[in-house]
């Protein structure tokens, strides 16, 4: 598995990531992805609501109908089991390796069997509900970092080493680009990751 952080991240120079927070979060260029992490902030952990799906529509995706009716009612029971099981939200930099029987990983694979609900959905679905443990994947993310479709594992690694450094700093950016409590250190390496790839043209 392959792994590179954003050219934002590759340099101990903030400048360039705080600009990119900056454009997204705050001002005339504000994202309208900036709601996905502030809306309704307060939904249930442990189940899918109504909520979620609004959320993720701030980031340019819509649930079909049947995640609708899974999610909110035909499995949600489910789900809730397997959200229960993942246990409540942490930092992705304190977790060991992400082997192949983690329950985060049938959560994704369960999500994605969903018709229509393929992997950009189903990462952000999840990290509504875990979004210190569940970083969003994209294709833009994917092509910036040079993941692949495997970018839960190599980023887990990434932030563990070097005593979580580059956990630390994203800690350190979020609080002098003055985000909201409930942005989450992953969610300000997407928005970099994301913002620097659009730039870019990807």
């Amino acid at each position: 598995m392959t792994f590179r952080l954003p050219l934002a991240l590759q340099t101990p120079d903030d400048d360039a990531a705080l600009k990119l927070l900056g454009r997204y979060f705050h001002g005339p260029s504000r994202a309208d992805g900036a709601e996905f992490d502030i809306w309704a902030p307060d939904s249930d952990p442990d189940r899918f609501t109504a909520d979620d799906l609004i959320a993720i529509k701030f980031l340019s995706v819509e649930a079909p109908k049947d995640a609708v009716r899974a999610l909110l009612r035909d499995r949600a029971d489910e789900f809730a089991k397997l959200l229960t099981e993942l246990g409540p939200d942490r930092d992705l930099a304190d977790e060991p390796p992400l082997d192949d029987n983690w329950v985060g990983w049938t959560l994704m694979n369960r999500l994605r069997s969903i018709d229509k609900v393929g992997t950009t959905t189903a990462s952000k679905l999840l990290a509504r509900k875990r979004p210190r443990l569940r970083p969003i994947w994209d294709s833009v993310v994917a092509e910036v970092t040079d993941s692949g479709r495997q970018l839960w594992e190599p980023l887990r690694a990434e932030l563990a080493k070097d005593d979580k450094a580059l956990h630390h700093r994203l800690v350190r950016l979020h609080r002098e680009a003055k985000l909201p409590d409930e942005v989450s250190p992953l969610r300000v390496f997407d928005v970099i990751a994301w913002r620097e790839g659009k730039d870019r043209g990807f």
